[in-house]
Order: C-alpha cells, then structure tokens, then sequence
C-alpha cells in the first residue's frame, strides 16, 4: 500500500472513529493534536473524562487486530501525551482514561468499529 492510500485511510478511520464517539455522546475537543512528544488522534470528553483515543485503521487483519498495535511502548507514550495534553491546556478533569478505536474497513460494507476503554 503507497503512503498516500495510508494516510488517506487513516484520515477515513478518524473520521469514522470521531463520529462514533459522538454517537455515544462523547464530545470530540481534538483531532490530530501534535507536540514534540508526538501526536494523539482523537481528545474527547466523556462527560467529566477527559479521553485519549488511538485510532487504528485497517483493511484486513492479516498484520493482527488493530487494538494488538496498542501494547507497551505505544501505550506508555499515549500516557505521557495524555499528561502533556492536561498541562498544555490547564484542565483538570476526575478522571483521563486512554481507549482504542478500532476502524477495520471491508472491501464492501460499512466499516467495523470497536471501542476498548482503559487499555492504558
């Protein structure tokens, strides 16, 4: 797959996830935050939550499920975005909570989404 028709479904699953999100009520504050930590895909509020969602894209699960690209490091370093986030914007909510949205786009028919809270 080129680099364009990546992050062209990257883009789509964003979006996807996004709506998704909204759809359970979440208020979606960000998309594609980025500091010289890295970047978060989605900062979403659930109600006094504040979220830090990765979103994962695919077409297929032949390089595993999307949620499997979320262990260790990957997950370490959404938890210090997380903080940097809170400091950068002077927010302090109960609680932050890291989930993965899952965004596995068929040849044909909607996309599937799946939504882990907590994996971090």
């Amino acid at each position: 797959m080129t680099y364009e028709r990546n992050q062209a479904l990257g883009t789509y699953g964003e979006r996807v996830a996004a709506a998704h999100l909204r759809s359970l009520g979440m208020v979606v504050l960000a998309r594609n935050w980025r500091c010289r930590f890295g970047e978060i895909d989605l900062v979403a509020r659930d109600g006094s939550t504040l979220v830090i969602c990765e979103v994962k894209t695919r077409t297929g699960s032949s390089h595993g499920t999307p949620i499997e690209a979320v262990l260790g490091r990957k997950a370490t370093r959404l938890r210090r975005l997380a903080a940097y986030w809170l400091e950068v914007h002077d927010i302090e909510p109960l609680a932050v909570r890291i989930d993965v949205v899952s965004v596995v786009v068929p040849p044909r028919g909607a996309p599937h989404v799946e939504r882990v809270t907590g994996v971090a």
